[in-house]
């Protein structure tokens, strides 16, 4: 019996949430090991639309205990916000389903202020942030300044740990130009959510470690995908923590050995919110209609997402950082009808063929895609069950992704409904 860890193998935005949905109903606990309110799932179930960002997808599960993990950044209000939401959709959620770990970091408005002050202060160094406090946050807790959910529990502390933030940020207040902040604001911010969120916390390392011991099913679920992980994806134009699957271990506490099977979610194309390099981008009515029915918008920012045909080269890259054993192809219904597919299956620098994709950002914005005709398919493959139910042509695009990629297709997903999927390794019996 294998834990599983869901990663995005390409920027994120790959249909995570209906994959992870549809492994939690096997899972008994859900766990979030990174990122913010930044990127979210969308899960369809029943005819019903859930939009998360914070929350894993494990609370529309009334059975599953869900886990917020310490490698998450945490903003109180998106969370007391989400919590109600869900409650107004139905959905049972409080300590009693769900644990968030006691050593979180949390965002403040002063992250989320200093966010938006850095990304419109100048087009030129924009990297198409959702200014909601990510990056500044991930930066005090690795500055040793942040503010813990932990600190709530002692609000005789908290003043000091204030002020040692407020150095930092107030120095920055005063080079902008800007009034400085009252550390008693934010105390008295801080201790007016203590109450509705210590209930929630946790030694998430300790609970984890226990139910694994128990021989309980966790899944492990990220946001963004791992060509944006701080480390191996398109720097700068990257989030601010490691997206990478690995991440799963150090995010929650737990040893390497407990990960077990890393499932890779990738769209049948390619997309990308935000600035950074993209080598099969489609400026033109094929990368439009793409888009177009793919409904490419973010969950929670409403941005539009660019739009490209499928790059192998990226895909393998992210199979190895990411040792995933097995991938999850989404949105292939969205191909339909095309007379002819391109696949990327090189690059060319400078001339030279190459085979990765290089860390350097001028190396990046030079690369030229190789592509590989594939002939299109007319017949549908929405809402297939089985490869019987899908046209042949569909199915040697699919088996030539996998030789591409050097890894094996684990599910294919043809809808947004959980149903519409066609398994070929279950994970969590892998």
């Amino acid at each position: 019996m294998a834990n599983v860890v869901v990663v995005g193998a390409q920027w994120g935005d790959e249909g995570k949430g209906k994959i992870v949905d549809w492994l939690s109903d096997q899972a008994d606990v859900v766990a979030r090991y990174q990122g913010g309110h930044n990127a979210g799932h969308t899960l369809v179930i029943n005819g019903q639309t859930y939009k998360l960002a914070l929350l894993p997808s494990g609370v529309v599960r009334q059975s599953k205990l869900s886990v917020i993990g310490n490698g998450v950044v945490f903003d109180p209000q998106a969370f007391v916000d989400e919590v109600a939401k869900l409650r107004g959709q139905g959905v049972d959620v409080g300590p009693h389903n769900l644990r968030v770990a006691e050593n979180v970091t949390l965002i403040l408005p002063l992250h989320r202020e200093l966010d938006a002050l850095r990304e419109n202060a100048n087009k030129a160094t924009a990297i198409g942030t959702t200014q909601r406090g990510i990056g500044p946050a991930y930066e005090d807790k690795v500055g040793r300044r942040a503010i813990r959910l932990m600190d709530l529990a002692d609000l005789a502390t908290l003043p000091h740990k204030v002020e040692r933030l407020l150095t930092h940020h107030n120095a920055l207040r005063r080079g902008l130009g800007l009034e400085e902040f009252k550390s008693a604001d934010i105390v008295k911010d801080l201790a007016a959510f203590a109450p509705v969120l210590l209930p929630y916390a946790e030694a998430v390392w300790r609970l984890l470690d226990s139910k694994r011991r128990e021989g309980k099913r966790i899944l492990f679920e990220g946001a963004q995908g791992a060509l944006l992980d701080v480390d191996h994806g398109t720097y700068p134009y990257v989030t601010s923590s490691n997206t990478v699957a690995a991440q799963a271990a150090t995010g929650t506490g737990m040893g390497p050995g407990a990960v077990g099977y890393v499932l890779g979610i990738c769209k049948a194309y390619t997309t990308r919110v935000g600035q950074g390099p993209f080598p099969t981008e489609l400026l033109n009515e094929i990368g439009e209609e793409i888009g177009r029915r793919g409904k490419e918008f973010g969950v929670n920012t409403g941005r539009k997402r660019r739009c490209g045909w499928f790059d192998a080269v990226l895909v393998r890259q992210t199979v190895r950082t990411c040792g995933i054993n097995g991938l999850a192809l989404t949105k292939l219904d969205i191909l339909d009808g095309f007379d002819t597919i391109e696949v990327c299956v090189g690059y060319k620098l400078d001339g030279k063929e190459i085979d990765y994709l290089p860390a350097g950002e001028g190396a990046q914005a030079r690369i030229e895609p190789i592509y590989e005709t594939i002939e299109g398919w007319k017949e549908p493959t929405a809402n297939a069950r089985s490869w019987a139910d899908l046209p042949a042509q569909a199915i040697k695009y699919v088996r030539r992704i996998e030789e591409l990629v050097g890894c094996p297709i684990a599910l294919l997903s043809t809808s947004p409904e959980r149903e519409d999927t066609i398994l070929v390794q279950n994970p969590f019996e892998a």
